[in-house]
């Protein structure tokens, strides 16, 4: 199977101006020979960026770009603070250099406050963090990386990408009690609100191409913002406003796994002056997502914060109607975020109508469900994955609407594993391309801890169990038995022991259709907006 069959082939990313589409001799637009590992819940991931952060030495480089960061989010107990992990590695020599969204103003329930603290405490520490708001008017720099360089040392080189901030709440683990450094949510969520996130290590050559993404906003020369009042703002509070020249890039690591990587990313059309990196913004995740799904016949595992633009759902609604046997499940959050008076409609409406498309394309053939713990609260899903036939994975940052597609800065990593999973079935999709290790066991970790089946169950990744998930039709099934089950021991008042299983089938709100008239133009206006140049809209392209 070539790999051009899934992933997009040089020039298809429609984005000619970035150094990811020159990086290589031969002219590929993705890197082979990498090892990528899920890293599945923030403790999991802040456990291990804690190691290796703290084995940094002098001249070693850290890198990284953030939506939100708190200085004080302990990363694994007392002593663990971000900025204090991140300034104490600056003060040993090791080079760090951050971009945090500059954010909008707290008053709006953003993170100005926290991200400009955090990067005080990094430039007194002798690091250098940046405020970026190079972004379209109502845009966020949306982007979670982490890059970890040691020169000489390449085979310690890792880079961290996906769904998880340095910031309250991520830090919960598989039980989904919450974070004890919590931001709240909606009151359905509790005071610790549980949260379920993913984020991929990434080691081999595809370290140079997240450290080339960085680098392209590094050293872009606009201004960190266009607004006046912002950059009165930083004058008089004497920030840093001038990105200090990083040290040359060091050649990318050697090959040491079965994996290729694909890096896709949004950008926006900025308005006058755009990205040098993206002229015209970049919009590569919307098309590697549309390239991958024409070869979709069985499966599409979705987790997903928002899953709630009807004309993104579009290319998947397209995909079941294309295959009379593809299924689709999606875990989405129970309750948005925000469940307020205006705010609830204006998150609800996308979702309600996206599904709608969703059902009429699929019928019974989509499955999407909410999580809870096993005290019956909510799990806020805030995870960005998807994967098709087993085949073809995806983790980023992105969500599936038309923010993440097309508005606000994204990162995202494809990986197509090229060796072959030995399971049955061999060929879920039955066009030649069969299942591979990766992609398969990144949809069977996942699907284990909402069934339960481990722990509670006693089905680890060898037993009979265990090996019945790789069969999509099997897999889709007992997800529905599960909810099932656990929906009707909530409707009988939890009576008995509660049923094994975390999954419960989501079931969208009815919106008066007052509601829903007054609720659309802002979801547009504000809550997922189009990033996209006119002429791209009217075509409606990607």
């Amino acid at each position: 199977m070539p790999t051009s069959d899934w992933m997009l082939a040089p020039g298809e990313r429609g984005n000619t101006a970035t150094r990811l589409e020159h990086r290589r001799a031969d002219g590929a637009a993705w890197s082979e020979g990498n090892e990528a590992r899920p890293l599945v819940h923030g403790a999991t991931y802040f456990a291990e960026l804690l190691a290796r952060v703290r084995a940094m030495r002098a001249g070693d480089l850290l890198l990284f770009t953030d939506w939100r960061g708190d200085p004080d989010e302990r990363l694994r107990g007392p002593g663990t603070e971000v900025a204090a992990v991140l300034g104490a590695a600056a003060r040993r020599g090791v080079i760090v250099k951050g971009l945090l969204w500059r954010s909008h103003l707290d008053g709006f329930r953003f993170s100005e406050k926290e991200n400009r603290s955090l990067s005080e405490d990094i430039e007194a520490a002798g690091g250098e963090c940046l405020l970026d708001l190079r972004v379209r008017p109502g845009g966020s720099h949306h982007q979670k990386m982490v890059v970890l360089r040691h020169p000489g040392h390449p085979e310690r080189d890792v880079a961290y990408v996906g769904g998880i901030d340095l910031c309250h709440n991520r830090n919960d683990d598989a039980d989904h009690r919450g974070d004890r450094q919590s931001v709240p949510l909606a009151p359905r969520y509790g005071p610790h609100p549980p949260w379920h996130d993913v984020q991929l290590a990434l080691s081999g050559p595809v370290v140079g191409d997240i450290e080339a993404v960085f680098r392209e906003r590094w050293e872009d020369p606009a201004p960190l913002s266009r607004s006046p009042l912002v950059r009165l703002r930083e004058r008089l509070a004497r920030e840093d406003v001038s990105a200090d020249a990083l040290p040359p890039q060091e050649p990318d690591p050697p090959p040491c796994g079965t994996h290729a990587v694909q890096v896709l990313r949004t950008y926006p059309n900025r308005l006058l002056r755009g990205y040098p990196f993206a002229p015209d913004g970049e919009r590569s995740i919307a098309r590697g997502y549309l390239k991958a799904l024409l070869r979709a016949r069985t499966l599409i595992y979705l987790e997903d914060q928002y899953l709630w633009s009807p004309r993104v759902v579009d290319c998947f609604a397209r995909a079941l109607r294309m295959s009379p046997r593809l299924r689709l499940v999606a875990v989405i959050p129970t309750v948005p975020e925000q469940d307020g008076l205006l705010t609830g409609p204006m998150n609800l409406i996308g979702r309600i109508t996206a599904l709608e498309e969703l059902g009429r394309a699929g019928g019974d053939r989509v499955a999407v469900y909410g999580l809870e713990n096993h005290a019956s609260t909510p799990v806020y899903v805030h995870a960005k994955v998807c994967v098709i036939d087993d085949v073809w994975a995806a983790v980023g940052s992105d969500n599936v609407n038309m923010r993440s597609w097309t508005h606000d800065s994204e990162l995202s990593c494809t990986v197509l594993d090229q060796a072959a999973d030995r399971r049955r079935p061999l060929d879920p999709g039955g066009l030649g391309d069969g299942a591979r290790p990766f992609a398969r066991e990144l949809r069977l970790e996942l699907m284990r801890e909402h069934l339960d089946a481990g722990a509670a169950v006693g089905e680890g990744a060898g037993s009979p169990g265990a090996e019945a998930l790789c069969d999509p039709s099997t897999a889709f099934d007992r997800l529905g038995e599960s909810a099932a089950a656990l929906d009707a021991w909530h409707a009988a008042g939890r009576r008995g022991p509660r049923p094994a299983g975390r999954l419960r089938r989501y079931v969208a709100p009815r919106l008066p259709t007052v509601r829903r008239l007054l609720a659309t133009p802002p979801h547009h206006a504000l809550v997922d907006p189009d990033g996209r140049p006119l002429g791209m809209r009217l075509r409606g392209g990607f």
